[in-house]
């Protein structure tokens, strides 16, 4: 099979971290469609973006049966769409916990449970979702996030189990502190409603991380990449921590 053959279907490819990927993968030769409510401001080479709100099941449904109708084939999935949201439990509304698990839970179930059946059919297949350090380890005020992306974890284990049989891997990748539109609007937010110095905040956050530094959107795609890879084939049912050491601690 020769990677100019190969299809991924990203969701959230528009900004940050999903951005990142979907240049990558078409760097390296795939045809890659990005499910996102938006598009980019900038077209990008072997990219098409279809309009999807993956907290439809049904327009996920139809955008991933549009994909294998056009190339009769999904290689790669990258479940990467995904909301932030700040509060304890006190602080979290029912809307709030509903919109949290339906983008960031319900959004990836539905983009695997639409990709599995031409998966199966090939015999293979990687899915890579887009977890975080609170797959692994608890934040504060950030309940529902946490608690979306600790099942995210679980998605990708019981996913690599029930389908290993069919030569199909699910991973997951888990990101700390990263600088995406969604890492700044989070910050912003804060900032708003703290009266904290911008630039203290961001120096903070960067101390958190034993690095030192932030994460960048293009280290988290290559660590995805190669898990979609055939060089990372006998990997499947993993957390891969990319964190800068936040949560070695």
């Amino acid at each position: 099979m020769t990677t100019s053959s190969l299809v991924a279907v990203v969701t959230g490819g528009s900004h940050g971290i999903g951005l990142a990927v979907c240049r990558l993968f078409a760097e390296h030769g795939y045809q890659v469609f990005n499910l996102d409510i938006e598009d980019t401001a900038i077209p990008q080479p072997q990219v098409t973006w279809q309009q999807c709100d993956v907290s439809d099941v049904r327009q996920v449904q139809q955008a991933m049966t549009a994909v294998i109708e056009n190339t009769g084939r999904i290689d790669a999935l990258v479940s990467n769409a995904g909301v932030h949201f700040s509060g304890t439990i006190e602080d979290t509304s029912e809307a709030d916990l509903d919109r949290v698990f339906a983008i960031n839970v319900k959004g990836a179930y539905a983009a695997i449970v639409n990709a599995l059946p031409v998966m199966k059919q090939q015999q293979h297949g990687a899915i890579v979702i887009m977890g975080s350090d609170q797959s692994l380890v608890g934040k504060t005020g950030s309940f529902a996030y946490n608690m979306s992306k600790a099942a995210l974890a679980s998605m990708a284990k019981t996913t690599a189990l029930d389908y290993a049989s069919y030569n199909i891997r699910a991973n997951a990748v888990c990101p700390g502190t990263i600088e995406t539109p969604l890492y700044h609007n989070a910050i912003n937010r804060y900032v708003e409603s703290s009266g904290a110095d911008a630039a203290e905040v961001h120096a903070s956050e960067a101390a958190e991380q034993p690095l030192g530094r932030l994460g960048q959107p293009e280290e988290v795609a290559e660590l995805v990449y190669f898990l979609a890879s055939d060089k990372a084939r006998f990997i499947t049912g993993s957390l891969q921590v990319i964190d800068g050491g936040y949560t070695a601690r």
